[in-house]
């Protein structure tokens, strides 16, 4: 293991709850760096700064990069499984799941605590929130179910999992099902399966479903990676049809970003700029879109 130390971009609540100034979406989005992980494959990536971030691939080690790919950290597994998903807390510590045994874990000054550990469910993926919750989407592999469930530390605050009328909110197999927090403090999930991005207020009520384009009903859509921005965009990476939707926070779909190989993971820095993770090539684009 490296040492590695926050580099001061990572989001605060006080900033991120503020007014920010109103951006355009640009005409045409700018790539501004490609990032080559060295993995096989490549499935997440996390913003520590405007110019590292954390990536994830099919192996044990999960690697802080630097826009020229030289690596500044890396971090293995305790298990020395692959990890499942990574996310960053608000402090820039490295949250990781191992969905082998279960567990839900942080890296804070090079050790590796584990604060969440499941019985009956399996974790698949995880965000940390302005307030500094955990958001944990999992999958019950017995009774076919899954849920978000809310944790304060490695405490239970909240489960959301049904509709109001007792339907399922999410697809119950075991397939990706990345999460993320609006500004608003609206949950975001990208439902692979259901081909659907499910959004529920903070209060876990759903307020929208989309399940992409309305004009494009011949492709089927299947959101992978799932982030917001500034502005409250929500951006869902369309793995396989390499594109990205961009959605106002009500659901209104407002552009693709097209002409990506595979885009599996996304995340935004705190200056709007778009790091994407492509699976097959195992690089990260960063791109301009604001």
């Amino acid at each position: 293991m490296l040492n590695f130390q926050v580099h001061g971009d990572t989001m605060k609540s006080s900033e991120a709850t503020s007014s920010p100034p109103v951006k355009p979406l640009l005409d045409e989005p700018r790539l501004t760096a490609t990032i080559d992980t060295g993995y096989d494959r490549l499935y997440s990536v996390s913003c520590l700064s405007e110019e590292q971030v954390w990536t994830r691939g099919n192996n044990e080690i999960m690697k802080l990069l630097n826009l020229q790919g030289e690596p500044l950290a890396s971090i293995q597994t305790k298990s020395g499984n692959i990890p499942r998903d990574i996310a960053l807390t608000r402090d820039g510590d490295l949250i990781y799941i191992d969905n082998y045994n279960r567990t839900v874990n942080v890296v804070k000054n090079n050790q590796i605590r584990t604060v969440i550990t499941l019985q009956e469910w399996i974790p698949v993926n995880v965000f940390s929130t302005l307030s500094a919750d955990l958001l944990v989407t999992m999958v019950n592999d017995t009774e076919k179910q899954s849920k978000v469930v809310r944790y304060s530390g490695s405490k239970m605050k909240q489960t959301i999992q049904f509709d109001d009328q007792d339907r399922p909110l999410y697809s119950s197999d075991y397939i990706y099902k990345y999460i993320c927090e609006n500004r608003n403090l609206d949950i975001c999930v990208a439902d692979w399966l259901s081909s659907t991005v499910v959004v529920v207020n903070q209060s876990g009520k759903l307020r929208f479903r989309y399940t992409g384009h309305p004009s494009n009903t011949k492709k089927p859509f299947y959101p992978v990676g799932i982030t917001t921005d500034s502005q409250s965009h929500i951006l869902t990476a369309d793995y396989l049809h390499g594109r990205i939707h961009i959605l106002d926070q009500d659901g209104q779909f407002l552009r693709y970003i097209h002409n990506l190989e595979r885009p599996y993971g996304l995340c935004v820095d705190i200056r709007d700029n778009l790091f994407v993770a492509e699976c097959h090539t195992a690089k990260v684009k960063k791109m301009q879109y604001l």
